[in-house]
């Protein structure tokens, strides 16, 4: 089972969208650094791990990995580099809506996939209905998640 490893944005659109007892029913290994869980999500979010999200615990080389791309990628939030960090030593693709990662994570060979792409798969998969993709979708948005609502519409219509 392929590994995903993800950073907080992503968690926070599905459990929005109410959407992560479905996610974690796909083919997949979800998985966040325990740092980002314990420092970032744990109190606003402790039902992550209820619902079949695992942690993955930094390793020495990872933290150090991490600090490294602190230093070079500004616009990434520590946590995130955490999540790119762990990805990167796990050769797996990272899970994150937010632009600044996404850009760090291409100029670090680290393949990205979002929120849409997630949504997208349950839909084919059978997991969840067009209607019940778009029901997540309003819901999202009602909560202020920002996602490229016409992209998201118009991969619906792919389906």
């Amino acid at each position: 089972m392929q590994l995903l490893i993800s950073d907080a944005n992503i968690l926070i659109d599905m459990e929005e969208g109410e959407l992560l007892r479905l996610m974690v029913q796909l083919p997949y290994k979800f998985t966040i650094p325990d740092i980002l869980f314990y420092e970032e999500l744990e109190a606003d979010h402790p039902n992550l791990l209820a619902q079949g999200m695992e942690i993955m615990p930094l390793k020495s080389e990872t933290l150090l990995h991490a600090s490294e791309l602190i230093t070079r990628h500004r616009r990434v939030s520590r946590y995130d580099c955490f999540a790119l960090a762990l990805a990167h030593r796990e050769d797996c693709p990272l899970l994150t809506g937010d632009k600044a990662l996404r850009i760090a994570a291409d100029s670090e060979s680290v393949p990205v996939k979002g929120s849409l792409w997630l949504v997208t798969l349950m839909v084919e998969k059978g997991l969840l209905t067009k209607d019940g993709a778009r029901s997540a979708y309003k819901k999202m948005e009602d909560a202020g998640r920002r996602l490229p609502w016409k992209e998201a519409e118009r991969l619906l219509g792919s389906v």
